[in-house]
């Protein structure tokens, strides 16, 4: 679970919710009219952008950002690839072979098995960061979709408050229709700007910060396999490792 995810959604949400409270109540500023255009119609406008494969994992990305389903430990990550390149001098890269096939991160699984099958070194790092660039590639459309929609958001906000305003204009003569007609104009802009700025555009940065996550974690992969093959020092793979990461965080298993 990712707290500054859900201290940031339920933090933003309650205090909003909050102010309206303390103002006029709650009530007022909840309409079906500005719904249906805002909230509805971005939805319906992000089915027309991206292909229907794509939508219909749009709740599960969404809960990436709350929950995700990868998050790589930089130094149990350096300390494992540094014990197979200590095993692999120690014993020969053959002795690999069961460390391999009981690996659970399936791309240093790949790489191993790779490694150990004595592909050449050129093609492990091709294959492997043609994965990465996959990878990156897929995250990347699907973090998209919700900046999408925090544009789209704004935009169907724009025109609620059009909406609002020709039926304010065509009501002068009653003044009891110009109340509600200017509260749709007012309301839709106030949604669009919610959506957009509560959830499209952080949803799709927090989803950006995960797949930067991901990819330092497989390029770090990519150069241990890489230094593993080559039979380098585990001190210098670890040394090459640690330089991924702040000066801070960087703890050597020799010191």
């Amino acid at each position: 679970m990712d707290l500054a995810t859900v201290i940031g959604l339920v933090g933003a949400l309650g205090l909003i919710i909050a102010a309206m409270a303390m103002g006029v109540g709650i009530g007022p500023y909840i309409d079906g009219q500005s719904i249906l255009i805002v909230v509805l119609g971005s939805l319906m406008a992000l089915f027309i952008s991206n292909k229907m494969e794509m939508m219909t994992k749009f709740a599960k990305v969404f809960m990436l950002a709350i929950k995700p389903s990868y998050q790589p430990n930089y130094e149990e990550l350096i300390k494992k690839l540094v014990d197979y390149a200590t095993q692999a001098r120690r014993d020969g890269i053959l002795s690999l072979e069961q460390a391999a096939a009981n690996e659970e991160d399936e791309f240093l699984k790949k790489g191993l098995s790779m490694a150990v099958d004595g592909n050449e070194p050129d093609t492990i790092r091709e294959l492997l960061e043609i994965d990465l660039e996959q990878m990156d590639a897929r995250h990347k459309k699907m973090a998209a979709i919700f900046g999408n929609w925090a544009g789209l958001a704004g935009a169907f906000g724009m025109i609620g408050t059009l909406v609002g305003l020709v039926a304010m204009l065509l009501n002068m003569s009653d003044p009891s229709a110009i109340g509600p007609a200017m509260a749709v104009a007012l309301l839709t802009t106030l949604y669009g700007a919610m959506i957009g700025n509560i959830f499209g555009g952080p949803i799709a940065n927090k989803l950006g910060l995960r797949n930067d996550d991901e990819i330092l974690a497989k390029t770090m992969i990519i150069e241990g396999i890489m230094s593993i093959q080559a039979g380098d020092n585990p001190r210098t793979l670890e040394a090459k490792l640690l330089s991924f990461l702040p000066p801070a965080e960087r703890k050597s298993q020799f010191e």
